[in-house]
């Protein structure tokens, strides 16, 4: 967390992309490309194993190997710069430092050896409407964090998007609230700066991480799952860590985001995947995290014993049909 009144200087320096936008959207961009259709693009799309999913508290199951989570680099402002982008879709910001300085994460029933962070990017609503991807026992958040990890055992996104250990997300829930949340300002702040689609901006000025994750008793309770990738190509490599504990933003920093202009007329907004089925997966929690326990049969009764022996009686009855 920076202290209070430290002013951060960024760069203005713009870079566009170039080339044709990319074939797919959201609804509230074109309902004909929207991900209903994503299949048509990326066959995984339609696939199973897809993200994100509501986290059904009854179907959780406790992992006591879900340790704590490893952090290096977190807790500190690494070298830059980092770069802001509005690819059209979303918000992201690029974190990648390179193999000298990495930001890595380990631990919490990851596979081994270690995962280094690439880029985080949100995911939110229009006004009056919610916009995270995930929801727990249905309930959805403001907006939706994801902070986008490679194993180091692959050397490109390319490489570690064709294995099921691939990709390690940590998702993280915002709630809004009246108040500004200062850690978010670096990135708020700049927002005007990329306001077309296309459009890069460095970042002159860094700041710890984990001052956009939970604190850290929060970042012991998570839930855990293997999943998709939310957007196309929906590739099933990813596993998926969805904190417990939601982090403030304030209502007008939601605004912002909502306010971005998207590739053709009008604003980015509900940037958000429809959540896909369960299909048998397994969600697991960490230890202490909140779970719910599946409901039980109703119990049965001396009353409702002696009718359900009456009723195999008469059964019986009818079955061996009356004695001469």
């Amino acid at each position: 967390m920076r202290p209070p009144g430290c002013m951060l200087l960024f760069a203005v320096q713009l870079v566009v992309r170039t080339g044709s936008e990319d074939a797919w959207c959201y609804d509230s961009q074109d309902p004909m490309c929207g991900p209903t259709h994503w299949k048509e693009l990326a066959p995984a799309c339609g696939g199973p194993t897809q993200s994100p999913i509501n986290i059904d508290l009854r179907l959780v199951q406790r992992d006591s190997t879900l340790g704590p989570f490893i952090f290096q680099g977190y807790d500190s402002a690494p070298p830059g710069p980092w770069t802001l982008e509005n690819d059209g879709h979303t918000v992201l910001l690029h974190v990648d430092t390179g193999p000298q300085n990495p930001l890595k994460i380990w631990g919490a029933g990851l596979p081994s050896p270690a995962y280094r962070a690439l880029q985080l990017h949100f995911h939110w609503g229009s006004p009056g409407r919610t916009g995270s991807e995930h929801s727990l026992e249905g309930q959805r958040s403001s907006m939706e964090m994801h902070v986008v990890h490679i194993s180091t055992k692959y050397q490109s996104m390319g490489e570690a998007r064709c294995h099921p250990d691939g990709l390690a997300v940590l998702a993280v829930l915002l709630a809004e609230q009246e108040q500004d949340n200062s850690n978010f300002s670096a990135i708020v702040s700049v927002l005007k700066n990329v306001s077309s689609p296309g459009v890069l901006v460095n970042l002159t000025s860094t700041f710890p991480l984990a001052s956009l994750l939970p604190g850290s008793s929060g970042l012991l309770h998570y839930y855990r799952y293997s999943g998709s990738l939310t957007t196309p190509g929906c590739e099933p490599t990813v596993l998926w860590t969805i904190f417990e504990s939601a982090v403030p933003i304030g209502r007008a920093q939601v605004t912002q985001f909502q306010t971005l202009p998207r590739a053709s007329l009008g604003l980015l907004t509900d940037n958000f995947r429809p959540q896909q089925p369960l299909e048998g997966r397994r969600i697991f929690a960490s230890p202490g995290t909140m779970i719910r326990a599946a409901a039980s049969p109703p119990a049965l009764t001396l009353a409702g014993a002696h009718q359900t022996l009456l009723g195999l009686g008469l059964c019986m009855w009818l079955w061996q049909g009356p004695r001469i």
